[in-house]
């Protein structure tokens, strides 16, 4: 009759919790005890409740009697249908105080707010780093173990992340869902897309702690530290010379190969750098885009206008080694 009228006779000594049945008192109970009667034949799991352990039965058995009227997914837990259902109606129950964000599983809730606590329960064993993300731990791991459980079927690529092998079928199909709302330039990557947009809104977000200079990827910042530091990583396999660029030494290596994939259209010049080409077009175009500030003198090309300058400067960086002679061209 308790469950009808809604008495409840039954007290936690422990922390006040009350209840209509004698039951329910014992289940609760374990929560303090940390008793745990129940247990999987099959794995060894052990749970507090026997409904706990029905459902985790389902893991072994495949069953998920809960299914969605909406779309067809089923699911083991009724708790996972209902979360699921929040993604047809919209419904978002689970409120940051923080910031507002809300979320449709409280669990969702639960890691977010780790954004603002800078909490990182999860850590590896064995080199110590920590993450707010149970999932990111299981994928660090593997970076120990070498497992790379993602493969391609095209080509046999493996990877630890499943979103990774999604963005590399790409290169296989060709797909290209992330559209920019300015130009319509497509991209593979998110982050493509990201970065893209700087061209458009002219943001520097990295910036160089040495001399202060800013660009739109980090990319170019890497290589544009090297102008402080001298690396050169990119090293040519034929002679040894390095680059502090990976773009520099692939046009070195045409001097070693007689390379020549830039070709004019106009009449069949061919050359193993683009900036070539671009230079050679102009003597098609008849275009002159550098000027000389003090008398208006145009050329076609930047090192035509730094010879001119010298006529204004009176400079002659070009030296005789025997008689002395200097001269601002260099005659070879």
């Amino acid at each position: 009759m308790r469950s009808h009228t809604g008495k409840k006779t039954h007290f936690c000594e422990v922390c006040g919790y009350s209840c209509a049945q004698k039951t329910h008192l014992v289940a609760h109970m374990r929560t303090h005890t940390g008793e745990k009667p129940y247990s999987c034949e099959v794995c060894g799991y052990s749970c507090s409740q026997k409904s706990a352990l029905s459902t985790h039965m389902r893991a072994h058995t495949g069953e998920k009697p809960h299914s969605c009227e909406v779309c067809g997914h089923s699911f083991s837990e009724k708790s996972q249908l209902m979360g699921h259902m929040r993604t047809h109606t919209g419904e978002k129950p689970y409120s940051c105080e923080v910031c507002g964000h809300s979320f449709t599983l409280k669990s969702t809730l639960v890691t977010h707010m780790r954004t603002h606590t800078g909490e990182k329960p999860y850590s590896c064993e064995v080199c110590g780093y920590s993450c707010s993300h149970k999932s990111r731990l299981v994928i660090h791991m593997k970076t120990h173990t070498g497992e790379k459980p993602h493969s391609c079927e095209v080509c046999g690529y493996s990877c630890l992340k499943k979103s990774k092998l999604v963005i590399h079928m790409r290169t296989h199909t060709g797909e290209k869902p992330h559209s920019c709302e300015m130009c319509g330039y497509s991209f593979s990557v998110k982050s493509h897309l990201v970065s893209h947009m700087r061209t458009h809104t002219g943001e520097k977000p990295h910036s160089c702690v040495v001399c202060g200079y800013t660009c739109s990827h980090k990319s170019s910042l890497v290589r544009h530290m090297r102008t402080h530091t001298g690396e050169k990583p990119h090293s040519c396999e034929v002679c040894g010379y390095t680059f502090s660029h990976k773009s520099s030494l692939v046009t070195h290596m045409r001097t070693h190969t007689g390379e020549k994939p830039h070709f004019c259209v106009v009449c069949g010049y061919s050359c193993s750098r683009k900036s070539h080409l671009v230079s050679h077009m102009r003597t098609h175009t008849g275009e002159k885009p550098y000027s000389c500030e003090v008398c208006g003198y145009s050329c076609s090309q930047k090192s035509a206008l730094v010879t001119h300058m010298r006529s204004h400067t009176g400079e002659k960086p070009h030296f005789c080694a025997v008689g002395g002679y200097s001269c601002s061209k260099n005659p070879h």
